[in-house]
């Protein structure tokens, strides 16, 4: 990931709907979530919703697939792992026991959402 497509993905998750979403797509895993449901339990309008898909989407954090009449969107797991790891590029300058817990939660959690993915 590049500084420009880690500023458009900020930027997307910079607003508290968007980040309530991705969070819940998170959670969803590789079955995600219809548009609809998404709506009901962010507890915002269609319309609203919409709205936020399309920045996620624009931002590459998230995906969209149609299934039957509706649309599923799931969390870019390689996106949003760009993403941590552009954060922790140039970690800690040569301390890296600093970003030892991050880097735990990330090796913790990358092989458990890869076992999942289709």
């Amino acid at each position: 990931m590049d500084q420009r497509q880690a500023l458009v993905a900020f930027g997307a998750l910079s607003q508290e709907t968007r980040l309530r979403i991705i969070r819940m797509l998170v959670v969803a895993g590789p079955n995600g979530m219809a548009a609809g449901a998404i709506a009901e339990e962010a507890d915002v309008s269609p319309s609203n919703v919409s709205f936020h898909l399309k920045e996620l989407e624009r931002s590459g954090l998230i995906a969209q697939q149609r299934e039957s009449r509706s649309i599923i969107y799931t969390a870019n797991y390689e996106a949003l792992g760009g993403l941590v790891r552009f954060l922790m590029e140039d970690c800690c300058s040569g301390h890296p026991e600093i970003c030892a817990p991050a880097a735990e939660v990330v090796a913790c959690c990358a092989p458990k959402m890869e076992e999942k993915l289709p």
